[in-house]
């Protein structure tokens, strides 16, 4: 198959499980986890590395913010050989009891975005894959790591989450909201990929807290270190599929 426009990849470049952060700069982080790794492309928000983890080649690759992009992303990887993804991202907490640097396991994630609307339905489901989302739960409980496992939502405006759309979110039992996942797993479904998610809690909305408020900087620091458990957590899963 010819090299992917947006990807700048072919047939062939790429490992069987491929771990998706949304930041380009996260990519040589997770990379620094694992052993042998070589840049393969970069272009606009997309940065792709092959690397080795506990001997299981694994590629990554980073979406850029939003489900458009996310979705480019899924495409191509699919276009070029990848069975399943994993997404290693942040989210922002919906209950009051979830922490900055707590993580999260998807179960599923609500499509409140416009993308995949233009794929399918809004009452098809947006899930992960039942192998992906076990191995991630199963990861956690190796690494004796707490995480909060359940649904998720997925919304394309991130200055537009009015206290409304938090309450909502809030009653319905919602976990966290994020601004990819919806795209991934909806896409994974649809091409025959295995996809799952888990992210780092970077803020919390019900509390009235959000990342970058607090010292300048992106992540607060206690989401940045425990971004380091999210990837190891993803890593030890993706060992397994």
């Amino acid at each position: 198959m010819a090299k992917q426009p947006h990807l700048l990849v072919e047939s062939g470049d790429l490992n069987d499980v491929a771990l998706l952060p949304g930041d380009p700069g996260r990519v040589d982080r997770i990379a620094g986890h694992c052993e042998d790794a070589t840049t393969v492309a970069e272009n606009r928000e997309y940065k792709i590395v092959n690397a080795s983890y506990e001997g299981t080649p694994v590629t990554i690759c980073s979406t850029g913010i939003g489900c458009p992009s996310a979705a480019i992303a899924v495409e191509e990887l699919s276009n070029v050989g990848v069975e399943s993804v994993i997404r290693v991202g942040t989210t922002g907490a919906l209950q009051q009891e979830i922490e900055v640097g707590d993580v999260v396991v998807a179960t599923g994630a609500a499509k409140d975005e416009g993308t995949t609307g233009r794929y399918e339905r809004d009452t098809v489901p947006a899930v992960p894959d039942y192998d992906v989302l076990s191995g991630l739960v199963e990861a956690s409980k190796s690494r004796e790591e707490p995480v909060h496992v359940g649904a998720i939502a997925s919304d394309d405006a991130f200055y537009a989450e009015t206290d409304e759309y938090i309450e909502s979110w809030e009653r319905a039992g919602v976990l966290a909201v994020e601004m990819e996942a919806a795209a991934i797993f909806t896409l994974a479904r649809r091409k025959g990929l295995r996809a799952g998610a888990l992210c780092t809690v970077d803020g919390n909305l019900v509390a009235g807290t959000q990342k970058g408020e607090t010292d300048g900087e992106e992540l607060p620091e206690k989401a940045k270190d425990n971004v380091e458990r999210a990837i190891a957590i993803a890593l030890d899963a993706a060992v397994e599929l």
